[in-house]
């Protein structure tokens, strides 16, 4: 039950009502917005309907915003309806019009609010896609939670979710990762391989792979030449680090429905998918045979003076046209991406997410541009950056570098701090902003920590209810006896604030799925579980806010049914941030 919804469809009624506005197109009544007022004291609901459809219909908008008040003054549930300012509208609502909303929220448990936003729109959600050379880090994390995350926002609110992790199994960094391995197994085989030479990995996560190679083929690797041991060494060590990635990533309770490989775009006869794109280009004219002037600032090392194959990229939004072919005749990374995105709008997907690093920001306009490109201007590309995580330890900084192989993976973080710690906090700051990871921090028993802070809002309302089922053990508390509880008795300020905040959640949702943002869900997770805290510690002072009465059992149910909709909020915005909600805490 989402009020505001539910009173922006009632505007749009009465603005195809009234004879003023009754030609206004959908457009227009499309910018109408139902929302909080800033200031509480001014109502439960605010909308701008006069303000923006005004213009439209040639009228002042405090003139039409007195006559939509009339109108709305006259709907159900309407207590009182006022216009401020210039043409705002503010709705004071009947307090059973937000009783109503806690008896759904009762009876739909954690799947209360769940919406039809995206009307069964597939959606492609491609996250993590770490290059499969080696552990994931908490680099990855970040955007790894991140996706997921917002894969599940979608899915809770009527999207059609595919999650897809792109391995980049094509590269010369797999070649390197190869030769890296092959020097391990030289060392299972008994051989002194000295210092890792620079430029290979030197990491120890290598070792078990030179073991199982040497268990599998025994010396028979040995001697051969590198072109002849290369491709079954690359394979095999491709495939034990994605055995790697998916084990760190079930740590974090991380799943993919699709893995798609890189090296099978080029596989196949005539250069597979990636020369068949190009092909296309080709004929449709986007594809010629040119020079680049010299990019500005310090020369890139791949950049080429010379004429090659480019992409007519700027004819859809780029800065300038992209090479497809590098000069050993090889397909660009651009080219093989471009195959993949338009393998993904081949397999229905017009709305395409990639979560990408900070550091690729400067690659975006370029695939934005193949996907218009590719599907017509049928799909589109939403590219979201997750910036830096600084992994600290009581402040102080903590080392990681991939290369020198002296860096924290994402499997040590999970279990020193726990999964539920690093999700939450992962998704604790907006995704584009820089993010601090205090180790210490993150496990502390403190409200000053927001994951324990939430959680401990949840076991709370659970030990209320064994506390209730204590004092009246015949007390029927399931979700059909509570929706039916007498809630004209939660009359205090703070228990009817804590209901309005219930009310707001079906919107959160909607509003957080649309702007790509699962951080929000964090933020009124902690706001909920504040003002829970509150009124469990305004108890304290006034015995007759206490959650459990002894004396009265109405009250009691009636607070019983207050608290199972919190918890309620609690335990849906915690899945679907991929935390859990315990009933006890240790």
């Amino acid at each position: 039950m989402n009020v505001f919804a539910d009173f922006q469809a009632r505007i749009a009624r009465i603005l195809k009502a009234l004879p003023e506005t009754a030609g206004l197109a959908d457009a227009a009544l499309a910018r109408v917005v139902v929302e909080p007022p800033r200031d509480s004291s001014h109502g439960d609901l605010s909308t701008n309907a006069a303000m923006v459809t005004a213009k439209d219909a040639s009228m002042k908008p405090r003139d039409l915003a007195e006559l939509i008040a009339t109108a709305l003054a006259g709907e159900t549930g309407v207590a009182a309806v006022s216009v401020a300012g210039p043409g705002f509208i503010n709705i004071t609502l009947d307090a059973a019009v937000f009783d109503s909303v806690l008896r759904v929220c009762i009876a739909e448990g954690a799947a209360y609010s769940r919406t039809a936003l995206g009307k069964g729109e597939g959606v492609n959600v491609e996250y993590v896609s770490a290059n499969p050379t080696g552990p994931m880090h908490v680099g990855h994390c970040r955007g790894a939670v991140y996706g997921d995350a917002l894969a599940n926002l979608l899915a809770a609110t009527g999207h059609v979710v595919t999650r897809e992790y792109y391995i980049n199994d094509a590269g010369a960094q797999v070649d390197v990762l190869a030769r890296s391995a092959f020097l391990r197994y030289l060392e299972a085989l008994g051989e002194d391989i000295g210092t890792i030479p620079d430029g290979l990995y030197p990491g120890d996560y290598l070792k078990p792979v030179g073991a199982a190679l040497a268990e599998r083929y025994g010396s028979s690797l040995k001697d051969q030449p590198e072109a002849e041991w290369l491709p079954t060494v690359r394979q095999f060590a491709i495939d034990a680090m994605m055995a790697m990635i998916r084990d760190d990533l079930s740590a974090l309770n991380i799943t993919h429905e699709v893995f798609f490989s890189e090296r099978s775009l080029q596989a196949g006869g005539n250069g597979g998918a990636v020369a068949a794109i190009i092909d296309d280009f080709r004929k449709r004219g986007l594809i010629y045979e040119g020079r680049l002037p010299p990019p500005k600032g310090q020369l890139p090392d791949d950049w080429e003076d010379r004429e090659q194959t480019l992409f007519r990229s700027t004819e859809f939004g780029d800065d300038v046209d992209r090479p497809l072919i590098k000069s050993d005749g090889g397909y660009t990374y651009f080219a093989s991406d471009i195959a993949y995105h338009a393998d993904k709008f081949k397999r229905g997907f017009k709305t395409q997410i990639d979560v990408w690093g900070a550091d690729h920001g400067g690659y975006i306009k370029r695939m934005a541009a193949a996907v218009k490109a590719a599907s017509n201007g049928e799909a589109t590309l939403e590219v979201r950056l997750c910036q830096l995580v600084k992994l600290m330890r009581n402040g102080e900084p903590v080392k990681m570098s991939k290369r020198s192989g002296d860096f924290v993976t994402l499997r040590e973080v999970v279990d020193e701090v726990g999964r539920d710690s690093v999700r939450f906090m992962m998704l604790f700051r907006k995704n584009d902003a820089e993010l601090e990871f205090d180790l210490a921090k993150v496990i502390e028993q403190s409200k000053d920590n927001p994951v324990f802070y939430v959680q401990y809002a949840h076991a709370r309302g659970a030990s209320i209810f064994r506390q209730g089922r204590q004092v009246f053990p015949d007390m029927d508390v399931s979700s059909a006896a509570l929706a039916k509880a007498d809630l004209s008795i939660l009359a205090d300020s703070s228990e009817r604030e804590l209901i309005r905040r219930i009310a707001a959640w079906p919107r959160l949702l909607d509003s957080a799925a649309q702007s790509r943002e699962p951080h929000r869900i964090a933020f009124f997770l902690e706001d909920v579980a504040a003002q829970f805290h509150a009124l469990w510690n305004k108890g304290k002072d006034q015995p007759d806010l206490r959650f459990i009465n002894a004396e009265d059992r109405y009250s009691t149910l009636a607070r019983l049914a207050l608290v199972r909709g919190v918890m309620n909020i609690l335990a849906g915005g915690l899945a679907l941030l991929g935390v859990g909600a315990p009933d006890e805490m240790q």
